[in-house]
């Protein structure tokens, strides 16, 4: 089994980001069905956001012990779906066959070295007309110590991400999300150069910035973001 210590400490401050994670959840949710596999499911707060009727079994892999543990516990007290389940470790662990009905990569592939590899694994899990769903931070331009702080190899553009798709999926969309946040992005790089963001900033952005967003966003034709979303198809 593939096991390992995720060296970020994000995940809890931003399991406040409800209004981010309902804005882009409610973009995926068509998207998303069957049989899932969330990888990387971190400590399962963003799984709520994804879950709808369409859904028949919902799988959470992470890599780490602790958290696949408090996913566990989650579980157990009802907080996620009935058909819940959760495994320790990576796709490397999983059989090279098609099983899934959507996988789900949010907040991941920026912390894999071989993210190609990783995909070409995915689409080895993806049954014949499934989706596979990747959420990623924008633009390396954007870099800042925080992509540093919590392990991000990169950050992504529309090109970027088409040249590691797999062959044999056809992308969907590809949005760019929160454009608002570009800018806040942009601040903290060249201005306030913090490792994670405060309480008091999420709270900030996901009450305030994030709103506004999804009225920009859409005026710019999803082409302006900090945050870019692939669907692709099989």
């Amino acid at each position: 089994m593939n096991s390992t210590t995720y060296i970020g400490n994000e995940l809890e401050l931003f399991s406040r980001a409800k209004r981010w994670k309902s804005y882009y959840g409610n973009l995926l949710k068509p998207y998303i069905s069957g049989d899932v596999l969330e990888v990387g499911a971190g400590i399962g707060e963003t799984t709520p956001y994804l879950l709808n009727s369409l859904v028949h079994s919902w799988t959470c892999l992470e890599p780490d012990p602790s958290l696949s543990e408090r996913i566990a516990e989650k579980i157990k007290r009802g907080e996620l779906h009935s058909s819940s389940q959760v495994k320790t470790g990576t796709s490397k662990d999983l059989p090279s066959r098609p099983t899934y009905d959507t996988l789900l990569y949010i907040d991941v592939i920026e912390h894999i070295e071989d993210d190609r590899a990783e995909l070409r694994r995915a689409s080895e899990l993806l049954r014949k007309g499934g989706h596979l769903i990747v959420l990623v931070p924008a633009h390396n331009f954007l870099r800042s110590p925080f992509d540093d702080a919590i392990g991000h190899y990169r950050r992504y553009n529309k090109e970027m991400l088409e040249s590691v798709a797999p062959e044999g999926l056809m992308v969907q969309k590809m949005p760019y999300l929160d454009s608002v946040g570009l800018f806040a992005s942009l601040t903290n790089k060249f201005l306030l150069r913090n490792t994670m963001p405060t309480s008091a900033q999420i709270a900030f952005w996901d009450s305030v910035l994030v709103p506004i967003s999804k009225l920009t966003d859409r005026l710019t034709c999803y082409r302006a973001g900090k945050t870019l979303i692939a669907i692709w198809k099989k």
